[in-house]
């Protein structure tokens, strides 16, 4: 059975629970990294050697990054669906996924952090502010790329509509008032209401 390791406060713990329920993959969770610790401990450093989550196992392979690991669940039990066959559809779904990690995500974390993981008298408003103006440029892009496709690498779910939509479910779980974005609420609301959403994109912040 496949192992996770990571606590689902964890933007990039949601990314593989989501991918693995979307893929119907029976799996065991355990919680570690914040507040669970175990990612310090000389077994979970012999796995991932950056003590960060999440970590999974399966049939004795070990592998770490969140990204890689969800390209890796969709490889291999959606080969040509979730993960594209065709190259460059396999690259348009890679391309979105680089673009969360580099970009999407770095946008959005100050944000994230102030508002959620600081005190409230310690905040830094000015944080705040450069973190709203650079995601709403970013929501703009994904607005206008969501106009002319209903997922993010093209005509069917890719392995690339799960990061960016754990990054959603960050951002609009927010205290932020957003700009009406019809294509992007649509793609959203579409991967929020399937079952395997449940448990990773219905979870408040913490």
């Amino acid at each position: 059975m496949l192992k996770i390791w990571g606590r689902l406060s964890s933007i990039n713990v949601r990314k593989v629970v989501l991918a693995a329920q979307w893929l119907g993959i029976a799996f065991e969770r355990s919680d570690a990294g914040g507040r669970f610790g175990i990612v310090d401990t000389p077994d979970y450093r012999a796995r991932n050697p950056n003590g960060l989550v999440p970590l999974i196992e399966d049939d004795g392979f070990v592998l770490w990054e969140s990204n890689v690991i969800v390209r890796y669940l969709c490889a291999k039990h959606s080969a040509g669906g979730l993960y594209p066959q065709e190259l460059q559809a396999r690259f348009e779904a890679e391309r979105w996924m680089d673009w969360q990690q580099t970009t999407f995500n770095p946008a959005g974390r100050d944000a994230f952090i102030q508002l959620v993981r600081t005190p409230a008298d310690r905040r830094s408003q000015e944080a705040v502010a450069r973190s709203m103006a650079a995601t709403d440029a970013l929501l703009d892009l994904l607005e206008r790329h969501l106009s002319t496709r209903p997922h993010m690498a093209g005509q069917a779910t890719t392995m690339a509509d799960f990061p960016i939509a754990c990054e959603i479910h960050r951002w609009y779980g927010l205290p932020l008032e957003r700009a009406p974005r019809p294509h992007l609420d649509r793609w959203y609301n579409a991967i929020v209401s399937h079952p395997a959403a449940r448990g990773a994109l219905d979870l408040p912040l913490s």
